[in-house]
């Protein structure tokens, strides 16, 4: 598979051992223009993130900040509804084929964080950057004035719409 990473910031994996330390990186212009084609967005004005890394139990733990500036369309009037991400996150990244043997479960608790294969010679931490970003987005944003919108449109409400008020209108014929 062929997969161009618009905002690639690739390690190493032997390499880890020797980064002491915070690393930070930035998306430039060019990659930040790339990043919002590829989510849908309206505008990233900013993409960032200051991570270490430390190898543990045969993965390697990525644990940092991202901070993203950004603007996604408005699901019901298309117009960009800025959003700030700023939120820790934390990676595990396993070499692909190492997880959980098929058949056995993997225990998860209240520190579970997002594992992320990997081919045991490279992360991609800018990819990893870009897709924590994604998830933090909000999911369905709106603008403002969308429910307004929304009503001159003709749209109902969920109120309006659900099967209470299908009672309700027949209780006023009566």
């Amino acid at each position: 598979m062929n997969m161009t990473v618009e905002f690639s910031r690739p390690i190493k994996a032997d390499q880890i051992k020797r980064l002491t330390g915070e690393t930070h990186i930035e998306a430039n212009e060019a990659e930040c223009l790339a990043l919002a084609r590829r989510f849908g967005l309206s505008s990233l004005d900013r993409l960032s993130a200051d991570y270490s890394l430390i190898e543990e139990t045969g993965a390697v733990m990525a644990r940092g900040r991202m901070s993203a500036a950004l603007a996604q369309p408005c699901v019901a009037t298309g117009v960009p509804v800025p959003e700030t991400i700023d939120t820790d996150f934390l990676l595990r990244f396993v070499v692909e084929g190492d997880d959980v043997p098929e058949g056995e479960e993997l225990e998860l608790d209240a520190n579970d964080c997002d594992t992320i294969g990997y081919d045991g010679q490279l992360i991609d931490m800018g990819e990893a950057v870009s897709e924590t970003m994604a998830l933090a987005m909000t999911p369905y944003p709106r603008a403002a004035d969308a429910d307004a919108y929304l009503k001159e449109s003709g749209v109902l409400s969920e109120d309006q719409a659900g099967p209470f008020a299908a009672l309700l209108a027949l209780k006023d014929k009566k």
